[in-house]
């Protein structure tokens, strides 16, 4: 031991520093790959078989909702987050200072999960203060589950729809935390409103579009919540442009 020179003996410990951090790597990759891969994978096939059935009228939409509020109460934050590859994904997105910054990443190929998905998935990055602004979908059911942070949820009925203006209902105001969700169909909670109150706050979001193939229409109408309040607990709320929405709400 005494004819070991510093040098020597420095260079053999950071080898095997370095080998066995590689082993660490690989042993987690491996861990990944036989773990949490295939839990994450059966989950977002669940979800992808229900979306499906929504599609082809197997479920109803409040159906499809109380299916995937099922899913979502079992979901994995930690598995799902290292299976989208959180971390590295949202390191380099800049937050907006208006409103959310949609981002979506295509999941890793693992058996059992389809390579065509019927679902959209994305998700939303919100700056503290900022709003995915309210709105409501035409001939689309969608769901959000929150990964990181903490946001202000509101929801409404969509209970008629005038010229410029539609008749809804609040159903829903709560503080939603990480690890919790809500869902949206055209029959049931279809306006939907969320402002970060942290930092930052991360949503996951699916999405069904075109549930109804005889339905052309889609996509979003911005509303204005704060309209005239009715009998009932009913509000007229004016329709907006994106921009009007993003510009008071955002």
């Amino acid at each position: 031991m005494k004819n070991i020179s510093r040098r020597t003996f420095s260079k053999g410990t950071l080898g095997s520093l370095l080998t066995f951090s590689l082993l660490e790597s690989l042993f987690c990759r491996d861990a990944f790959t036989r773990e949490i891969k295939p839990v994450v994978a059966k989950w977002l096939s669940e979800l992808n078989a229900n979306a499906k059935d929504v599609k082809n009228r197997k479920l109803t939409q409040i159906e499809w909702q109380e299916q995937v509020e099922t899913l979502m109460a079992q979901a994995n934050l930690g598995d799902l987050m290292k299976f989208v590859d959180f971390d590295r994904l949202t390191e380099k997105i800049p937050l907006s200072d208006r409103g959310e910054r949609a981002f979506a990443k295509k999941f890793p190929k693992v058996e059992g999960l389809p390579t065509q998905l019927v679902f959209g998935h994305q998700i939303f990055a919100l700056k503290q203060d900022c709003s995915v602004a309210p709105h409501g979908h035409n001939n689309m059911a969608t769901a959000f589950l929150v990964l990181q942070g903490n946001c202000h949820g509101r929801h409404y009925d969509r209970l008629e729809d005038g010229k410029d203006f539609m008749i809804i209902k609040p159903t829903l105001d709560e503080q939603f935390s990480a690890g919790q969700y809500s869902t949206v169909s055209d029959h049931k909670d279809n306006i939907h409103w969320f402002k970060a109150k942290s930092k930052s706050a991360y949503i996951f979001n699916i999405h069904v579009l075109n549930v109804n193939e005889n339905i052309q229409k889609g996509g979003r109408v911005y509303v204005d919540p704060f309209g005239e309040k009715l009998a009932h607990g009913l509000v007229k709320a004016k329709t907006l442009s994106k921009k009007q929405a993003y510009d008071k709400f955002g």
